[in-house]
């Protein structure tokens, strides 16, 4: 998906359409290691530990590079900064083939 450097819209703090830079931003943050439910917590907890059939928290067949990932699409976040009075505007991802490029216009 292409994007234009510069759009003309609607900017709420100025209350009239101004014309806005457009920033592509990251997606979020990754969860930790130590979340609810996550073998690694399991671990430190010491379930899996010993000797015999370790169960559910036992070594894992290798997954193969395909079946890693499902999503075939990454979501693009959009911040648009008006250039009158420098406030941004960020609108939530969305999904799209192509990860956003900026382009001239």
């Amino acid at each position: 998906m292409k994007i234009p450097k510069t759009v003309n819209r609607f900017c709420p703090h100025c209350n009239k359409k101004t014309n806005q830079k457009v920033k592509l931003v990251g997606t979020g943050f990754k969860r930790g290691v130590l979340t609810r439910g996550s073998i690694n917590r399991a671990r430190e907890r010491g379930l899996g530990r010993g000797i015999g059939n370790k169960g559910k928290w036992g070594s894992k067949p290798a997954i193969s590079k395909n079946k890693r990932k499902s999503k075939t699409t990454k979501k693009t976040n959009i911040m648009y900064v008006c250039s009158v009075c420098g406030k941004a505007k960020y609108r939530q991802g969305r999904r799209n083939k192509r990860t956003g490029k900026i382009t001239q216009e």
